[in-house]
């Protein structure tokens, strides 16, 4: 049996994907003869990952490593700590990441991994043998030439400094470049943990002023609010814009006036959520769609935004800060109601572009300031979308599917030209 027969529904992260894939294959001319390369991960590892617990037993958890296409370079993209990981899941956000990184232009493949696990769960010792032997596990096919993982929900530098030292040790030297977003004193680079956050700016700035969209006085609404949402919130609260709500795991914050962000992220912190935020006022999480804003930025998880919602949302600007936060159901409803969508291909390709800036220094041990991460990060995130915004021109498509359209193309003009072997 092989990955392709995964039946998917509508909705779910494979499904969604599979059906961007067909709406972009008109535009991919003589290359739509290699469309099926795109449907299919080139190579997925299920493996168990057991670990004693400090209470002596033994406990199992289920992990996976995708591979979804590595015909422009070595596999690139996170790795998740998550109850709700599944293959399907994985399989999608990897193949989001073939996407990503060729609409970015970058020398990367699409991986994901994941283990289906509720972190909080365990203590910091148990996570650390947790991280580690599954690193073990996935060593066979990670590499810094062959896959690099990097953080994803509810893992950080701490996580990938434990995946770096148990990679090096079984290699038998030390191998900084094979995980980025590390500590900085691990060859980390600055500007890593805000760029993810920094691309959905860059590119909501831009889509902003497309639109005549003045960021000043506008009202943004954040769905998740972890490193992503409130690193976004952040810089648009810098240019003029308000922050009216706030959503996360714990709950909804609403203040038409604006959330005091230099309250509310030290809040964040401390707390663990949002919710009893003190400079705000509680609304249930499916009211959250029906606030006024001009921008909305789904920073969560994927499929959150449905069509039902969809038809509720007031948004001028929708900017995909999660990976696949919208079904294509959505997608199609968005756009009739013209409302403008930055799908997350690009949009969050700030954190995979400094991935890439880590990698580089990484292997010439010469590290740049954090000015000049975000001066080059600005420059091809601008350089991208305006590429992608003159595709969607030409064909007079939407920016979901001109990313592909660019993204696809250089994928499958790779493959091509690359020829199949033996």
């Amino acid at each position: 049996m092989t990955l392709s027969y995964v039946n998917p529904t509508a909705d779910s992260p494979w499904g969604t994907y599979l059906s961007q894939v067909d709406r972009v294959i008109p535009y991919l001319g003589e290359l739509a003869r290699w469309a099926e390369t795109l449907k299919r991960p080139k190579r997925a590892l299920i493996v168990d990952v057991p670990i004693e617990l400090d209470d002596g037993t033994v406990a199992h958890f289920e992990g996976y490593r995708v591979q979804h296409n590595m015909s422009r370079g070595p596999g690139k993209g996170g790795v998740r700590y998550h109850p709700d990981v599944t293959l399907e899941e994985v399989m999608a956000l990897s193949a989001w990441m073939s996407v990503k990184n060729a609409a970015v232009n970058l020398p990367y493949g699409g991986a994901k991994g994941g283990i289906r696990v509720d972190p909080k769960r365990l203590s910091i010792k148990e996570l650390e043998r947790l991280t580690r032997r599954y690193t073990s596990e996935i060593g066979i096919i990670i590499g810094p030439q062959q896959d690099i993982p990097a953080p994803d929900v509810n893992t950080n530098a701490q996580v990938m400094a434990w995946m770096m030292d148990t990679y090096s040790m079984n290699v038998g030297a030390t191998s900084t470049g094979v995980v980025t977003g590390k500590p900085i004193h691990l060859g980390g680079s600055l500007g890593r943990v805000k760029a993810t956050g920094r691309g959905v700016f860059v590119t909501g700035r831009e889509a902003a002023r497309r639109i005549n969209l003045d960021l000043e006085g506008a009202r943004v609404a954040v769905q998740g609010f972890g490193n992503v949402g409130s690193s976004a919130a952040e810089l648009f609260g810098q240019a003029g814009a308000k922050i009216v709500a706030a959503q996360d795991h714990t709950g909804t914050i609403v203040n038409s006036q604006g959330l005091d962000l230099s309250k509310l992220i030290p809040h964040v912190r401390d707390t663990g959520g949002v919710a009893g935020f003190k400079d705000s006022e509680s609304c249930s999480n499916e009211d959250f769609w029906d606030l006024p804003c001009e921008i909305l930025i789904p920073a969560a998880l994927e499929g959150q935004l449905n069509a039902d919602r969809a038809r509720r949302v007031h948004a001028k600007l929708v900017l995909e800060g999660a990976n696949g936060p919208t079904t294509s159901a959505a997608d199609d409803i968005l756009a009739e109601r013209g409302i403008l969508v930055v799908p997350d291909v690009i949009c969050n390709a700030g954190g995979v572009t400094v991935s890439y800036f880590e990698w580089v220094q990484d292997f010439s041990s010469f590290f740049w300031t954090e000015d000049e991460i975000n001066l080059r990060l600005d420059k091809i995130m601008v350089g991208a979308l305006r590429k992608i915004w003159d595709t969607a021109d030409e064909h007079r498509i939407t920016l979901r599917t001109a990313t592909f359209a660019v993204a696809c193309e250089r994928i499958l003009m790779a493959r091509q030209e690359r020829g199949l072997y033996p």
